[in-house]
């Protein structure tokens, strides 16, 4: 055979003289079996469709179940209906063309040039939807024929498949008709080739029934047959059909006629698609819509989307996963159940062949599941014919082992977002059921372990598992592309871990520090500061590479003459040749999204360097806050009874200012800013009054909380949560809000938000004001309007995620064929047209990066000039 290439593929509407062409039955009953369970002739399922049933033989191929790829048949259809698909066509055509004659309502020569454009179009593999849609928007204008004279009358159509000229109604025989008229000289002017499109074929007289393979009727426990979907709807389609014949040839009323071809085209309809506007679903029994022609093909679950573009693969596995802090980041811990059943093939050579053998041979896990023959065949290994398959075994056979530790596998967690939901990682095989991760792999995943579940692939090529080591280990994506930064890195505890080990001097004795560093891998042991004895700050650089670095820590209050190292609150981190010389290490050193201390390591020594650091780090920091103890209580957000004294003054304070506020709006006294009206003045006054109120009630909240109260630790260092969060518990919950304003509506006449209030009110309370905290409560009123902006906060959620979600799926659709050429331009792949002349305009990988900057200059200058 001589290899061809593809020009192009054209869909065309067949024709009633094709479907019988390629029909190799008509169907005249809706029987499908007969009563001992054989498909009836001339019926839905009749043999020569093709053949399902294992042991029959298809009547026109001959081939078994399984062989036959099924064949067309079709059905008569006693009158003409209209395809739903093509209803809007049909009413254009009939309004851009003659109703006496049938020509288009354009003279030759204007004709002629729409044609020519069309053609062009078409030649250079362009879009010409814009040139027919002209061609139809002019024809609609036109009252008059400018080849007979005929005077035009607008047709209206009305969905489905209504068409209305004045007050009558056309009949699909009419439109039929009126179709046929037109010229094949004319079509081209539409978009339409003559030769593969006639308009009146889009007024369909027969129907193509698809083969018994396309539609399986499937046998259920009780052994009843329950037929598909488009069977049941073929079935209703030649019932009503035969009726409308036997009323029509024994000459019924036209109204009853009438009634049985709507109902005809009803059937048709709901066959093609199941879902138009302005008819009702075809409903199964059971009171389900039933899934037609248009449904398999449309929409997430259709065969393009849910079959083609993505769907259920083997050689995966799906789980909840928990954590496992002894893991190492590029690691996943997989359950035995899961691994004796997942298999990675082993290609059998000369040099392996003993390796495969044993495999074959071995009664537990890893051993192997299937053995695969050179002729294809697979044979399961079982104890009884293990010895003899081994003896057999032989280069070009594959032997399917079971996973074990050390194999490459694909990890991923849904919706994946980014390129980083889904990674590589090297199996650990464990007890239990659950898939294991360290915690601090979560932030790119973006998981928890709150019941998320995840998805395991086994690459089965050696090529894919080369691909995953390579390209997607997780090391390999420590860094974003988003931001150039790290996004794994320490997360809640091992931030507050190492805060609590690294603030201020703290001691340890020689068996204190090997119970800390027990778990790590360390090359160096620095000596003890003060007699016999190390500093948290030293344990610290024990897991630190040789780097230099100094930077202001996540707590450094920004005042006003620095200290840098001297800072008395210890928060000027100076790392100078892999010793923590100076600082406290937070979240702005170690943590995912920040990590200056990773981001610097990898930099310097490389992906898996970082790696190591991250295991070291996240092991130090776990061992250090299982030592000093950690944490939180209910009584940790109690204040004392002055500093609630101080808040309620404040708080009291705050009101009074919007009293005073809301009295001078009254009087007319009160000043507007710029560019707002006197009303908006007001609210942005009184919201400004009352947050400035709660945050002073935080300040007050946490300068009694102190800097060894476990939750202020957790707030500080960055590992959890937010003064905010504490000042809510402690001291005050705020204003609540709806769109960024206080609350305002509730009873629109009265204006006021509650029964409760005067009409008007404009005070703190009646708009949402919350004085009370979490710890001590929320009365009746104020538990109302939290419960408001918290419904805001929900839907918003819900609504943000199926909107973004849509919207990166039509960018991705757009910008899937782009690419970035050797030549650093970005590209059309299947055009070749230039999109940018430098990728990001730049030419620099995000990724590449540094803190957001192009180029590391400091970096550049350093080993240019020296340090």
């Amino acid at each position: 055979m001589i290899p061809k290439r593809i020009a192009g593929i054209r869909f065309e509407v067949l024709s009633p003289k094709e479907i019988r062409k390629m029909s190799v039955v008509k169907i005249i009953t809706p029987e499908t079996y007969d009563d001992d369970g054989f498909p009836i002739e001339f019926g839905l399922m009749d043999p020569r469709l093709g053949v399902i049933d294992p042991g029959l033989k298809c009547r026109t191929c001959g081939g078994k179940a399984g062989e036959c790829p099924g064949h067309f048949g079709h059905i008569e259809l006693a009158a003409p209906v209209i395809h739903v698909g093509y209803a809007k066509l049909i009413a254009r055509l009939l309004n851009a063309t003659c109703r006496e004659c049938g020509r288009i309502l354009l003279k030759d020569d204007r004709r002629d040039k729409f044609i020519q454009a069309i053609e062009e179009k078409r030649k250079l593999g362009q879009e010409y939807d814009d040139v027919v849609k002209e061609v139809f928007r002019l024809t609609k204008a036109t009252k008059k024929c400018p080849h007979c004279g005929a005077e035009q009358i607008e047709v209206k159509f009305e969905k489905p498949t209504f068409y209305y000229e004045n007050d009558h109604r056309l009949t699909p025989r009419d439109v039929r008709e009126r179709l046929e008229r037109i010229p094949d000289e004319d079509l081209p002017a539409f978009g339409m080739d003559p030769k593969a499109v006639r308009p009146e074929w889009m007024v369909l007289t027969v129907l193509p029934v698809p083969p018994v393979t396309v539609r399986p009727s499937i046998i259920l426990e009780t052994g009843q047959r329950s037929e598909d979907d488009l069977t049941h709807k073929l079935v209703d389609i030649i019932r009503i059909n035969q009726r409308f014949m036997e009323n029509k040839e024994a000459g019924a009323p036209q109204l009853i006629l009438e009634d049985l071809w709507e109902l005809l085209q009803y059937h048709v309809t709901t066959y093609l698609d199941n879902e138009v506007s302005g008819i009702p679903p075809a409903r199964h029994r059971s009171g389900r819509p039933l899934k037609t022609l248009a449904q398999r093909l449309k929409g997430k679950e259709g065969r393009f989307r849910g079959s083609l573009s993505g769907k259920r693969v083997n050689f995966s596995a799906r789980t909840v996963i928990s954590p496992d802090p002894n893991l190492s980041i590029n690691e996943v811990g997989v359950p035995q159940e899961i691994a004796e059943e997942l298999t990675v093939p082993i290609y059998v050579t000369e040099k392996n062949i003993d390796e495969a053998r044993e495999f074959i041979l071995r009664d537990e896990h890893p051993r192997a599941n299937y053995v695969i023959r050179e002729d294809g065949r697979r044979i399961r290994v079982i104890e009884t014919n293990k010895e003899e398959l081994a003896e057999k075994l032989a280069p070009g056979w594959i032997v399917e082992r079971q996973l074990m530790d050390g194999d490459i596998v694909l990890f991923n967690r849904q919706p994946s977002l980014h390129r980083m939901s889904i990674m590589a990682h090297y199996v650990r095989v464990l007890p239990y059921k659950t898939f294991r991760l360290n915690p601090a792999v979560c932030p790119p995943y973006n998981a928890d372990f709150d019941g998320d579940e995840m998805n395991l692939h086994v690459p089965q090529s050696l090529e894919a598992q080369a691909e995953a080591k390579i390209l997607m280990a997780v090391q390999e994506h420590i860094l974003s592309p988003r931001f150039g930064g790290p996004i794994i890195g320490g997360i809640h505890d091992h931030i507050s871990g190492l805060y609590l080990l690294t603030r201020g001097e703290k001691l340890f004795s020689k068996s204190e520090v090997m119970e800390i560093i027990r778990p790590l891998e360390i090359t160096k042991l620095p000596e003890p500061k003060y007699d016999g004895r190390w500093t948290g700050k030293q344990i610290f650089s024990m897991i630190l590479p040789d780097i230099t670095i100094e930077f202001k820590a996540e707590i450094c209050q920004g005042c006003e003459t620095c200290k840098g190292i001297e800072c008395e609150n210890d928060a000027y981190v100076y790392i100078k040749d892999g010793e923590l010389v100076a600082g406290t290490i937070d979240e702005k050193a170690v943590g995912a999204f920040k990590g200056i201390v990773i981001d610097e390591i990898i930099r310097k020594y490389g992906t898996e360097e970082a790696r190591r650091f991250i295991d070291n780090m996240t092991k130090l920091a776990i061992r250090a806050i299982m030592y000093t103890g950690f944490t939180v209580g209910i009584d940790d957000v109690d204040i004392p009874k002055e500093a609630r004294e101080q808040i309620d003054q404040v708080i009291r304070e705050a009101e009074d200012r919007v009293w005073k506020l809301i009295e001078a709006y009254k009087q007319g006294n009160l000043e507007p800013m710029p560019g707002r009206s006197i009303e908006e003045t007001l609210e942005m006054k009184i919201m400004q009054e009352l947050g400035r109120a709660r945050d002073m009630a935080g300040k007050i909240a946490g300068k009694y909380l102190g800097m060894d109260n476990a939750a202020v630790i957790m707030a500080v260092s960055g590992a959890r949560g937010s003064m905010l969060n504490l000042t809510q518990m402690a001291a005050c919950i705020g204003q609540q809000s709806v769109r960024g304003e206080r609350i305002k509506r509730g009873y629109t006449y009265t204006n006021r938000t509650l029964p409760h209030f005067k009409p008007g009110d404009l005070g703190p309370e009646a708009r949402g004001f919350v004085r009370s905290s979490y710890k001590e409560g929320l009365n009746p009123i104020e538990f109302f309007f939290h419960a408001v902006g918290g419904r805001e906060g929900l839907v918003d959620t819900a609504v943000r995620t199926s909107q973004s979600g849509y919207l990166q799926r039509r960018l991705i659709n757009a910008l899937q064929d782009l690419k970035v050429d050797y030549d650093g331009t970005v590209k059309e792949q299947t055009s070749g047209l230039l999109v940018q002349f430098r990728y990001g305009q730049d030419g620099v990988d995000p990724m590449k990066s540094f803190r957001g900057k192009a180029v590391d200059v400091r970096r550049i200058i350093r080993e240019v000039v020296g340090e």
